[in-house]
C-alpha cells in the first residue's frame, strides 16, 4: 500500500505551527478542538489506480484524497482568521502536488460560534512516492 500520510501531515503541521504557534492541528476528524485556531488533516481515500498496475497486479499508484478542516473562534475576523489559515495550508498542498477539489465555508453544527472552512485536495501517487496532480 503507497502510505504518504505522515509526509503530507508533517508538511502542514510545520507551516501552521510556524504561523500560528498557540493553535491546534491533528491528523484526524476533530469535532471540537481543545482550542484555536485549529486544523485537522485526514486521508479520506486511498485507493488503486488500476491503469498503473504491473502484469502481475502490484500496486505502483494510488488516488489519494486529504481532506482539511479550518477552525476559528475570534469573536472579531474570524472568517478572516480561518481564510489566512486555509490559504495557508493550500500553499503547502500545491507545493507538495495536490490539486484542491473542493473549499468552502461548511456550517459547523456543534457550535455555531466557530467558523470552519472545509478543503479537499487529490493527487496520484506512485509507490516511490512521487506525486502527480489529477
Amino acid at each position: 500500500m503507497i502510505d504518504i500520510e505522515n509526509e503530507v501531515f508533517q508538511t502542514c503541521a510545520d507551516a501552521f505551527r510556524a504561523a500560528y504557534p498557540n493553535g491546534y492541528i491533528a491528523g484526524e476528524y476533530v469535532s471540537q478542538p481543545p482550542k484555536f485556531p485549529a486544523v485537522s488533516v485526514v486521508q479520506m481515500d486511498s485507493t488503486v489506480l488500476n491503469s498503473g498496475r504491473d502484469s502481475s497486479g502490484i500496486e505502483n499508484f494510488a488516488d489519494v484524497m486529504y481532506q482539511v478542516d479550518v477552525y476559528s473562534n475570534l469573536h472579531n475576523a474570524k472568517k478572516a482568521q480561518a481564510k489566512a489559515i486555509a490559504a495557508l495550508i493550500d500553499a503547502q498542498f500545491t507545493r507538495l502536488g495536490f490539486t484542491r477539489s473542493f473549499l468552502q465555508p461548511v456550517q459547523n453544527m456543534n457550535d455555531a460560534t466557530i467558523y470552519r472552512i472545509t478543503g479537499r485536495y487529490r493527487a496520484v501517487v506512485s509507490k516511490n512516492e512521487t506525486i502527480y496532480r489529477r
